[in-house]
């Protein structure tokens, strides 16, 4: 299912009018795998994760 809607997403996002929206809005498309987006969002978490503890911030 992961696979199908993958593929269907980039389909779309490779459209020279979706790609041309999302630029003017300022907005770059990366069409990675779903892989490569697990990878960066795991890097993001760790990234953040020691920006928040090292300036302290707490939830409330």
């Amino acid at each position: 299912m992961i696979a199908r809607l993958h593929k269907e997403v980039v389909s779309i996002l490779r459209t020279p009018d979706v790609r041309e929206r999302f630029a003017r809005d300022g907005t770059e498309v990366v069409a990675g795998s779903p892989e490569e987006f697990d990878a960066y969002i795991r890097a993001e978490i760790v990234k953040w994760a020691k920006v928040v503890k090292s300036a302290g911030i707490q939830a409330e």
